[in-house]
């Protein structure tokens, strides 16, 4: 049977903890600018904008993704920056979770030349 894409994927409130095989191949769904720590407890990417304004667009629009998967990164934002770093508390690492919402992140974002 073949894996289900993330875009078709909802969070699921059960779930478990990726071992690093696993977050391997997801990595391979997401935008390359995503990273994974050593241990496999975080993904990573850092988004940078023209302004504030646009800055502040992708962060609420980021938050209704996060509101409706019911699955919230932790934000770094700044003047023209947002860093958005996944990780599932209740599993101590990561989960398909961060994945789905992190592949619905990088459809925000048009592809840069």
């Amino acid at each position: 049977m073949a894996a289900i894409p993330l875009l078709d994927r909802h969070c699921q409130r059960d779930t478990t903890r990726l071992n690093a095989e696993a977050v391997r191949e997801l990595m391979q769904q997401l935008h390359g600018d995503w990273s994974a720590d050593d241990d496999t407890q975080h993904i990573r990417r850092s988004f940078r904008f023209k302004n504030y304004y646009q800055t502040i667009a992708f962060v609420n629009a980021l938050a209704w993704i996060a509101h409706q998967e019911d699955h919230h990164p932790d934000l770094e934002v700044g003047y023209n920056r947002c860093a958005v770093n996944f990780s599932t508390h209740s599993v101590g690492g990561l989960s398909e979770n961060d994945f789905i919402c992190a592949a619905r992140i990088d459809l925000l974002v048009p592809p840069s030349d």
